[in-house]
């Protein structure tokens, strides 16, 4: 990756780290204020830092982290945007049990004001994986 295309992936491994190690209040210094998300589990779309920093931390809430690993991280630029795609395995503990969620996830983000801000974010399991 050239110096730019990892300045876009240490975005979003930290990202990752904060609401991973349960820490959603970091949320919003990653999240874009007009931020979209489609998540598996929601009907409609998140729309807006509010909305969307609202739903991980409910995730937060419901279960623990134990494990995450991206895997085989892609980060394309274009100008002033990038596009971030990766695999990932997520051990989860949930209601007295232990879970592996095997996904994937891409990610659009822009630079605005000198940083990384996520913009868009679609993540849903990998096809025929447990989870």
């Amino acid at each position: 990756m050239d110096s730019t295309a990892q300045e876009v992936w240490r975005s979003v491994r930290a990202l990752n780290d904060a609401w991973t190690r349960g820490d959603g209040s970091a949320l919003a210094d990653y999240f874009h204020p007009r931020m979209t998300a489609i998540a598996p589990n929601a009907r409609e779309r998140l729309l807006g830092r509010a909305a969307c920093v609202a739903a991980w931390q409910a995730f937060i809430a419901s279960a623990a982290v134990r494990e995450w690993r991206e895997i085989e991280p892609r980060v394309e630029l274009f100008g002033e945007a990038a596009v971030v795609t990766y695999e990932y395995q997520c051990e989860v503990e949930a209601g007295g049990r232990r879970l592996t969620l095997r996904g994937r996830d891409m990610m659009t983000l822009c630079r605005e004001r000198g940083r990384w801000w996520l913009v868009a974010d679609q993540f849903s399991p990998l096809p025929g994986a447990p989870g």
